[in-house]
């Protein structure tokens, strides 16, 4: 194999690691961070966002095929792009409502409502979890908890209010 050619399949298996952690990282978001994802395409730069977080692991990318498999080096690259999206609020909240409120996670689900509610939760109490500081340390403290759970509470009580 001629040196050229090597860093042609070199170039094009990173250029294909690249595009299979794209689609990983996207269908990251759509399931753990739709606020995220909502946002972004709302502001059209989801390509963008993607991208520039994708080139945040090059250096991990260009060590496929030198010193470790592909498919370590994409676990360890997921490992790093997820980092600032953990733990995803829209997973904490969906979990409050389905625990502590039931009823009414159940009307949203088969409304098909739940995410968008679930959403607009996220951004109503964001104030609560900066104040917290929601963080893979802390997302089972009670204090979080109790704050989030009453939060959610007085929301729902105001929605029943104004219905009546």
């Amino acid at each position: 194999m001629v040196n050229g050619e090597k860093s042609i399949i070199l170039y094009d298996n990173f250029n294909h690691m690249q595009e299979i952690l794209i689609k990983k990282l996207h269908e990251y978001i759509r399931e753990n961070n739709p606020d995220l994802l909502l946002h972004l395409e709302e502001e059209g730069k989801v390509t963008e966002y993607l991208s520039k977080k994708i080139s945040t692991v090059d250096a991990l990318l260009n060590q496929q095929g030198k010193e470790q498999s592909a498919y370590i080096i994409e676990e360890t690259c997921m490992d790093v792009l997820t980092q600032d999206l953990r733990p995803s609020k829209f997973n904490y909240i969906s979990k409050v409502l389905e625990e502590d409120f039931e009823d009414t996670y159940q009307q949203l689900q088969k409304s098909g409502t739940l995410k968008f509610e679930v959403i607009n939760l996220i951004n109503r109490y964001q104030p609560v979890f900066d104040a917290i500081g929601f963080t893979e340390e802390n997302e089972d403290s009670k204090e979080l908890k109790y704050a989030i759970t009453g939060s959610i509470g007085e929301y729902l009580e105001q929605q029943v209010s104004m219905k009546m």
